[in-house]
C-alpha cells in the first residue's frame, strides 16, 4: 500500500490544531495538510472534561484566536460556549474536512535522506502510516489517559465513589449528597461552587495548602461597551491588547513586588469573605503570587458558595480514607457520599509518541527547547506550547505563524530541512514552565531543557515572543536550513554529518 503523503500534518484538533490549521488554510495556500485526532471529536480539553461547571481560567479575548473574535456576552466562559466557538471556527475556514478523527499517532520517524517523517497511527481496528515533509504537534501539555492520582491510604474502604475529574461520571447523582473535592486548583475552584449551585447537600475543598485567588466579572463589561460602537474586529482587537497589556503588567509586578502584591491579593479575599473567616490558614499560600498559576474565580462564585454555608474549605492533610469519609492528620474526621480527587495533571509533551530521528530514539527530556517551539536536533518539528502566565492560545497562535514563515522560508532557499543545533549552550537552573507547582516538578526530566542564552530560553512574555516570532531572523545562527542528507556509518545520535550542498 502506498503511504499518503501531505506537506503537514497536525497532531490534535484542539485550540492550538485548528489555530494550526487555519493560518496554513490563510498562509500557505499551495502547501496539503492533515489534522490527526486521536478521540472521535475535536476540541481538546473542551470536549474531554465533563466535570459540573468546567469553563476557561482566563478571558476568552485572549484565550480566543488571533483572528477571530469572540462574541459571546461572557468573557469567562463555560466548555459549551467555547467548543460552539471552535466548531464555528473550522466551519468560517473550511478546514472541517482536513480532521481525521480516531487516527492516533503512535509513532513518528524522521528520514534524513527523505527529509520526511513517517507516521505510526493507530486507527481503531488498524495500523496505518501518512508521510510528511513537517510535522505540527498540538497534542497540549498533559495526559488524556492518566492523570495525577495521589495513593490514598484505605481508599479502597470507602464505600461511595472516588474517581478524578478527567473521568466524571456522566451519570453521577449529586443531588442532596455530601461531596469531598480534593485540591485547589482551577479545577477544584470551578467544581465546588458548580456542585453547592446545583443541589448538592454540602461540599467540602479539602487542601494541603491554599492558592492565590482573583475575582472578576464573568461578563466584560468594557468588550461589551465596545461591541455596540465599534466594529466586531476593531472592538476584538482593543479588548484584546487591554487584556494583554493587563496581564502583562500586573505579572510583572508581581515578580519586582511580590510582597505588595501578595498582600493586595489577601487583602482582596478577605473582602469576599465572611467576617472572622480564618484567610490565614485556608487562603495564604506559603509562596510568592505567580511561582504558581493564579485561580481566577468569576463573579465571586466560589466565595457566594462558602457564604451560603454550602460550600467550606478545610486545609488540613489526609491520614486515611474511611468507610464514610476521610479521616485528617488533625483527628478531624469529614464524612461524605462522593470524593473526587482534583489532584492535578500528568505533563506528558507530544502523547507520548516515540520519536525516532534516523533510527535513534530520542527523548525529548533530553532536548533544549528552542523559542519554546522547537527541540534541538529534531529537524522539521514544531510544538504548540503555550505560556504558564497568560493565556495558551497567545503563545500557540505565534507558534502557527511562524510555522508559516519557516515553510515560505525553506520554499525559497530550496533546503527542505530545518533544525535547531544547541552549539555552545548551557543550561539553565530555571525550567521552561517557570513554576513550582506540583505538576510541572513531577515532570522534570520529561519537558525539554531550558537553554541559558537566546533563543534558548523560554521568556513567556507576549511582547517580547510577538516580535521574535514574527519578524526576528530566521537564520539566527541557532537554526539551520540544510538540505536531505545521510548519516555517517559510524554515527549514533551526535549531529549528523552533512553531505556537500
Amino acid at each position: 500500500m502506498t503511504t499518503e503523503f501531505v506537506d503537514v500534518i497536525i497532531v490534535g484538533s484542539g485550540i492550538s490544531g485548528i489555530s494550526a490549521a487555519c493560518h496554513l488554510n490563510a498562509r500557505c495556500k499551495d502547501r496539503s495538510f492533515a489534522i490527526l485526532e486521536g478521540r472521535a471529536a475535536l476540541g481538546g480539553t473542551w470536549d474531554l472534561f465533563k466535570y459540573p461547571g468546567i469553563r476557561s481560567d482566563s478571558d476568552m479575548h485572549t484565550l480566543g484566536f488571533s483572528f477571530k473574535p469572540w462574541t459571546h456576552e461572557k468573557s469567562i466562559a463555560d466548555a459549551p460556549a467555547i467548543l460552539d466557538y471552535l466548531h464555528e471556527t473550522i466551519r468560517e475556514h473550511g478546514i472541517e474536512k482536513a480532521i481525521r478523527y480516531n487516527h492516533r499517532v503512535k509513532q513518528i520517524a524522521w528520514d534524513s535522506g527523505d527529509a520526511r517523517w513517517t507516521v505510526t497511527i493507530d486507527r481503531g481496528d488498524e495500523t496505518i502510516t501518512m508521510s510528511c515533509a513537517m510535522l505540527h504537534m498540538c497534542t497540549g501539555y498533559y495526559s488524556y489517559t492518566d492523570p495525577y492520582v495521589p495513593e490514598f491510604a484505605g481508599r479502597e474502604n470507602f464505600k461511595g465513589p472516588v474517581f478524578h475529574p478527567q473521568f466524571w461520571p456522566e451519570d453521577l447523582d449529586y443531588q442532596g449528597k455530601n461531596a469531598i473535592i480534593i485540591g485547589s486548583g482551577a479545577t477544584a475552584v470551578t467544581i465546588v461552587p458548580a456542585m453547592a449551585g446545583s443541589g448538592v447537600g454540602h461540599v467540602t475543598m479539602l487542601q494541603r495548602s491554599p492558592t492565590y485567588y482573583v475575582t472578576r466579572p464573568a461578563k466584560d463589561r468594557f468588550a461589551n461597551t465596545l461591541r455596540k460602537i465599534l466594529p466586531e474586529r476593531i472592538a476584538y482587537n482593543i479588548t484584546r491588547f487591554k487584556n494583554i497589556f493587563m496581564q502583562q503588567f500586573f505579572y510583572n509586578s508581581t515578580q519586582h513586588n511580590p510582597a505588595k502584591n501578595r498582600e493586595r491579593l489577601l487583602d482582596a479575599v478577605t473582602k469576599e469573605l465572611p467576617d472572622g473567616y480564618d484567610v490565614k490558614t485556608h487562603f495564604t499560600p506559603r509562596y510568592n503570587p505567580w511561582e504558581q498559576r493564579l485561580c481566577l474565580v468569576p463573579d465571586s462564585d466560589m466565595f457566594t458558595a462558602i457564604k451560603s454555608g454550602k460550600a467550606e474549605v478545610v486545609t488540613d492533610v489526609i491520614d486515611h480514607f474511611t468507610a464514610d469519609g476521610i479521616m485528617l492528620k488533625s483527628g478531624k474526621a469529614l464524612k461524605a457520599d462522593i470524593i473526587v480527587s482534583a489532584t492535578g495533571l500528568k505533563m506528558e509533551i507530544m502523547s507520548g509518541v516515540k520519536i525516532l530521528v534516523d533510527g535513534v530514539e530520542t527523548r525529548i527530556g533530553d532536548t533544549f527547547s528552542y523559542k519554546g517551539c522547537m527541540y534541538s536536533n529534531i529537524p522539521n518539528l514544531i510544538s504548540s506550547f503555550g505560556y504558564s502566565n497568560a493565556s495558551w492560545t497567545l503563545k500557540a497562535d505565534l507558534i502557527s505563524e511562524y510555522v508559516c514563515r519557516l515553510l515560505g522560508h525553506m520554499a525559497a532557499s530550496g533546503k527542505p530541512i530545518v533544525v535547531a543545533r544547541p552549539e555552545g549552550v548551557g543550561e539553565s537552573e530555571e525550567g521552561m514552565m517557570n513554576l513550582t507547582s506540583g505538576y510541572v516538578q513531577r515532570a522534570k526530566g520529561l519537558v525539554p531543557k531550558q537553554g541559558n542564552v537566546d533563543p534558548w530560553i523560554v521568556h513567556h512574555n507576549y511582547t517580547a515572543d510577538k516580535k521574535l516570532m514574527r519578524y526576528g531572523a530566521l537564520e539566527d545562527g541557532a537554526l539551520r536550513f540544510e538540505m536531505p542528507h545521510t548519516r555517517s556509518s559510524g554515527s549514533t545520535s551526535e549531529t549528523m554529518a552533512i553531505a556537500a550542498e
